[in-house]
């Protein structure tokens, strides 16, 4: 039986480049560089974001961009720092889909290797209450 999410792994053209993306605007820690070394399929980083392992293995980016992505948990007091992180690192932000009254905040933003990743404040608790109200609700 599936116990959750061991880890989350993304191919990236810059290990470097997307270490500052982990860092600078999800919060990560790097626990791991393999360096030189090829343990996997190639070069790789691991991190810890919010207690999730996320690896990054060095590879050819997406050859485009679609809406599959990964949604990180934040705060609704955070969204201004990430918002800014992410314009520091020149990193495209997505138009948010709209959204109705009670399902949360988040910013869509494409790293550089074309993956799609959110930061969203809203739980899947409040979301399914929400919509069992309808449209008008």
């Amino acid at each position: 039986m599936v116990d959750g999410i061991s880890h989350i792994t993304f191919i990236v053209k810059d290990l470097e480049k997307t270490k500052r993306l982990i860092v600078e605007v999800l919060g990560g820690r790097e626990v791991y560089s393999s360096e030189d070394a090829t343990f996997s399929i190639s070069r790789e980083k691991f991190f810890v974001v919010g207690g999730t392992w996320i690896a990054i293995m060095e590879g050819e980016p997406l050859a485009e961009r679609t809406y599959n992505h990964v949604a990180f948990k934040i705060g609704v007091e955070d969204l201004p720092r990430c918002r800014a992180a992410i314009g520091r690192l020149g990193l495209d932000i997505r138009e948010a889909r709209p959204r109705v009254e009670g399902e949360g905040h988040s910013i869509y933003f494409h790293d550089y290797d074309n993956h799609l990743l959110e930061l969203h404040t809203g739980t899947l608790d409040a979301r399914l209450a929400r919509y069992a109200k309808g449209k008008e609700g």
